[in-house]
Parts: structure tokens; sequence; C-alpha cells
């Protein structure tokens, strides 16, 4: 018989401190662009910062942002905490997380003079790839380009009327000996972006579930070449 005294998946409102790192160029004198540098699953904050300030000149701000779940992942030298920016349970609450999280750190910033709100780069590999691109068919109007790595693309766009025409300029990039994505599906994702998106390009690369120096190189070119 169903028990009517059980109420379930009630839920209260709390906060919670989101993290992030933040890098100003010294002697900046003028509102710079913006890189925005999403970690994948098991990395950290402080990972990606290293990896945006290989790629982006001394012209520009750059946020890491640190995903909100922790957890512990085996590595060569025993364990280590990790994060990551979703969960298998409700997943849709943690994707409005992290575009809050985007747009609370670019209204800070802005309204701390610090940087030019017109020119904001979003940047992520292998799990934030498909979690920037929700974020820029959402807001299409934020972004003046976004750089994703060795990740896939939403599995909602045919079924998410959230998403909006997004014309900003898209630079995709993929490995052919990728750990944990077979190449036909990065081809399967590489061909539909370019289906929907106007300013797109894509590079495939010698590499596996990594961000190479080549890569870099390319990636720091495509920023130069927008700012």
């Amino acid at each position: 018989m169903p028990d009517n005294n059980l109420q379930v998946d009630l839920t209260t409102k709390t906060e919670i401190d989101l993290y992030y790192d933040l890098y100003i160029p010294e002697n900046a004198q003028k509102r710079l662009p913006l890189l925005i540098s999403i970690h994948g699953y098991g990395a950290h904050k402080r990972y990606m910062m290293r990896e945006a300030r290989l790629i982006a000149s001394e012209n520009f701000v750059i946020a890491s942002l640190q995903g909100p779940h922790q957890h512990f992942r085996r590595t060569d030298d025993g364990y280590r905490i990790g994060f990551g920016w979703l969960t298998d349970h409700k997943p849709d609450e943690y994707v409005r997380l992290h575009h809050k999280f985007v747009l609370d750190v670019i209204e800070k910033l802005d309204a701390d003079e610090r940087i030019d709100a017109t020119r904001i780069f979003l940047f992520g590999f292998s799990q934030a790839c498909a979690l920037n691109f929700r974020f820029a068919f959402t807001y299409p109007n934020v972004l003046k380009g976004i750089i994703g790595v060795c990740g896939g693309i939403p599995g909602d766009l045919e079924t998410n009327l959230s998403y909006k025409p997004f014309a900003a300029e898209t630079f995709y990039l993929f490995g052919h000996d990728d750990e944990f994505y077979p190449e036909d599906k990065f081809r399967a994702f590489d061909a539909r972006l370019r289906e929907m998106l106007p300013n797109y390009s894509s590079k495939q690369y010698d590499a596996k579930h990594e961000i190479t120096d080549e890569m870099r190189q390319d990636i720091g070119r495509f920023l130069l070449g927008l700012v």
C-alpha cells in the first residue's frame, strides 16, 4: 500500500563556496580580454590555470574555475583529490550551477573594471567541453569565442528548448588516439558542430586524451587572431 505520510525529494536552499583562481597581468592599465578556463573530470583549477597561461598572452585576464564535486582519484603517487562538474543525479542542477558560476565571475570582473566584457573566451578540456557548449548555446551573446579540447558535445542538442543560435568563433580540437573517445565519435561531434555553427573550425592531432604543445600553439594563435 502507498505510504501517504511519506514525502520524497523535498529541497531546501543553501549556499556553497565556488573556488577559482585569477591571473591579472602585471601593470595592466586597461580592461583586458578574459579567458575562462574550465578543467575536466578529476582535475582542478591549478591545472587549468597552468594550461591557460601557456596559451594566452600577457594581454589576457585569466579565471580558472573549479568544479563543485570533490572526490579521490588514483594516481601513480597514490590517491589525490580531484574535482568534477556533473553527477548522474539531477545533472541539470549542476549545469545551471556552472552557468551561474561563469556569469558571476564575468559580472564581478566587469564591475571591478578588470575585463572588456565584449571579449570573453571560454576554454574547456574533456568533461568541460559539452558543459561549455551548453553555456554558449544558452547565452549566445556572452562569448566572443569558445575552445573545446578532447571532449563531447551536449546530448540534448535536438531537444533543449533553451538553446539559441551561436555565432561566435569556435575551435574544436581532438586526438586520433584518445583513451576515452573513439575517433569515429569525435568525427561525429565535429560534423554536428560544423553543421550548426557558422564560425567553426576544428583540427585533429596525433594525440591521446591530452593537451599537446601543438594544440597550445594553435589555440594561442586562435585567441590572438580575435583580440
